[in-house]
């Protein structure tokens, strides 16, 4: 008698593979959404992080040198333009403005060309004590991404030279201030 010996099938079949693709393209489908959300929000944070850090070295500059310190874009003097880089410096002469007799001590590459960062005023100038040299604007930096307004950010700077991240304190997923005003960018 003659005996036959079988071989394992290995591999998958089409029907198999078939199956397989279209159950990931319906995951990727449902998951793309929720991963842009995501990365929006974490590109966000990010900057509003670095921004608030910026605020903390301008503060503790100032403090620490005995001079005014100035947070603005440099365009080449201090102006509105937010998104552009934005410099922390000493001013040594106390003219207001960046000029070579100032020392850097820290600059915040521009933001994403799609997004918005607006703040009132064109700069901050932290005193030797540590507050502001004048009452800033009651509008907080903004910081708008260009995909979803939803996931704007805020910075509110005080008088006294604090300043703090807006959160979402009534849990409808936009931020706003302290005194729930909704952190918008025109």
């Amino acid at each position: 008698m003659l005996e036959y010996k079988s071989e394992k099938q290995r591999g998958f079949t089409i029907s198999e593979l078939m199956i397989g693709i279209a159950i990931v393209g319906i995951l990727t489908t449902i998951a793309l959404p929720q991963i842009n959300n995501f990365t929006v929000g974490l590109r966000v944070d990010s900057e509003i992080s670095e921004l608030n850090r910026l605020l903390l070295t301008a503060r503790n500059g100032a403090i620490n040198s005995g001079n005014n310190v100035i947070v603005c874009p440099l365009s080449p003097k201090c102006s509105a333009n937010w998104h552009n880089e934005v410099s922390v410096f000493i001013d040594n002469n106390n003219d207001g403005d960046y000029d070579v007799n100032d020392t850097i001590i820290r600059v915040k590459a521009a933001i994403n060309s799609n997004d918005k960062l607006q703040y009132a005023q064109n700069s901050l100038i932290y005193t030797p004590s540590g507050i502001l040299s004048s009452t800033p604007v009651a509008t907080p930096f903004s910081y708008c991404p260009g995909e979803n307004a939803d996931k704007s950010r805020g910075i509110v700077v005080s008088a006294s030279g604090r300043s703090y991240i807006t959160a979402d304190t009534d849990n409808d997923g936009k931020d706003q201030d302290r005194n729930n005003n909704l952190i918008t960018c025109t």
